[in-house]
């Protein structure tokens, strides 16, 4: 099989520093068609194609803006979350490199269906390469009528600002991402509010990730609704996946929704290195969960993954092969986890310094049955009393290894 090209459709296409190649090959006529439309359209738009967030939470689109645009607030505002800061996760990244203008055309229609005043756009740090390449398609869309003032005679005002992170896997989570660009210290804090009513600066705030964005000017332009076509189910469209590890074409590949694993894994990233045998899959990042290649022939869907106990997250497939063990698989993810975790709610700082030294354990083969039921004690814990995303999901891949690989866990007579 080969991958399909419809959010990728503008790759290659055109020069990324000219607005006027992308405007040839019909860029921002999705914007004009959008300040044509009822709001609530382009909102029922994204729900008609059963968009779910590609940052990982999957919660519907067209509802997250609908919601937004009903605060009865002044001064929204909108956030392009690009601080893609999971494992073998770079999807986004090739969004923002190949089609830069393509996004920023995005984040308009998104402020304009959401009524903002300004977007923003706070990008990892490690993609700061890209910075010149996001401030100029910025400009140029300035000077071009569509951002700054009276935006195509619509006597809409909006403008779009960039931030770089600082390098913290925590700050790709809401709450945390927000106060990272107000100036303290990026942890999370307490929900409600909520962000849609109080986020940045205390605004009402959207955010959605690169690859949720990206994909709506190709939607508005989508008369004959292409979209919709692919995929199956709820799982409506196509999806980019990240795959990397040891197969032997690493890569960012578009694919329809339903094609199963062993297609993505042999046929489009080329099968695994030396022919060798797959020692387990992690999908949707550090904090997804793991399996065997039990799961070959499972589609890649929404409902497929619940089914089989799997998260497709943020679209990522980590493949490992037997030359890994396990047991050293998971103590470089809690590795991970110890490292990032921003030490503010006792569960998560404590609960991942105390898993890696189980892990430990277990590797020097000395632990005992009190050490196991601790760890998952600690590991059933977490997810219920984590202040966020990371300490709830820090020990996926754990809890799913202790299900499917039982034998690494044994006790040494």
């Amino acid at each position: 099989m080969s991958s399909v090209k419809y959010i990728t459709e503008n790759f290659g296409k055109y020069d990324v520093f000219s607005i006027e190649s992308y405007m040839n090959i019909g860029g921002f006529s999705a914007l004009k068609k959008a300040i044509t439309m009822d709001k609530e359209d382009i909102a029922s738009l994204l729900t008609e194609a059963k968009i779910k967030g590609r940052g990982g939470a999957a919660y519907p689109m067209g509802r997250k803006w609908s919601q937004a645009r009903a605060v009865e607030r002044p001064h929204h505002c909108v956030i392009c979350n690009a601080d893609e800061g999971e494992t073998c996760t770079f999807k986004d990244r090739e969004l923002i490199k190949n089609d830069p203008f393509n996004l920023i055309e995005a984040i308009i229609i998104a402020g304009w269906a959401v009524n903002a005043e300004d977007g923003y756009i706070y990008m990892r740090s490690e993609y700061s390469r890209f910075r010149p390449r996001l401030l100029n398609a910025i400009k140029q869309a300035e000077e071009n009528g569509f951002l700054g003032e009276n935006i195509l005679g619509t006597g809409w005002n909006y403008k779009i600002h960039l931030y770089s992170g600082a390098g913290a896997y925590v700050c790709g989570e809401g709450t945390a991402l927000i106060r990272s660009m107000e100036g303290k210290a990026g942890r999370p804090r307490m929900k409600p509010p909520f962000m849609k009513q109080s986020g940045l600066f205390a605004r009402p705030t959207c955010m959605n990730n690169v690859e949720s964005l990206s994909i709506v000017p190709h939607l508005l332009r989508d008369s004959a609704k292409t979209y919709m076509k692919y995929g199956v189910g709820e799982s409506l469209g196509t999806k980019l996946v990240s795959v990397g590890g040891n197969v032997k074409k690493p890569g960012v590949y578009e694919i329809p929704f339903g094609t199963t694993i062993r297609e993505i894994i042999y046929d489009l990233a080329g099968g695994i290195q030396g022919d060798r045998k797959i020692r387990l899959i992690q999908f949707g990042g550090a904090s997804g969960k793991i399996a065997d290649d039990s799961i070959l022939d499972v589609p890649y869907t929404y409902e497929d993954f619940k089914e089989h106990d799997l998260v497709i997250g943020s679209g990522s497939i980590l493949v490992i092969d037997e030359r890994t063990s396990v047991i050293d698989f998971l103590r470089y993810t809690q590795d991970f986890f110890l490292h990032e975790s921003c030490g503010q709610c006792t569960p998560c700082r404590e609960g991942n310094r105390h898993i890696k030294m189980f892990l430990d354990k277990i590797k020097a083969q000395n632990h005992t049955q009190e050490d196991l039921e601790t760890m998952q004690t600690f590991a059933k814990v977490m997810p219920m009393s984590s202040l966020c995303g990371l300490g709830e999901t820090a020990q996926n891949a754990l809890k799913s290894a202790m299900k499917i690989f039982p034998d690494t866990f044994k006790i040494k007579n």
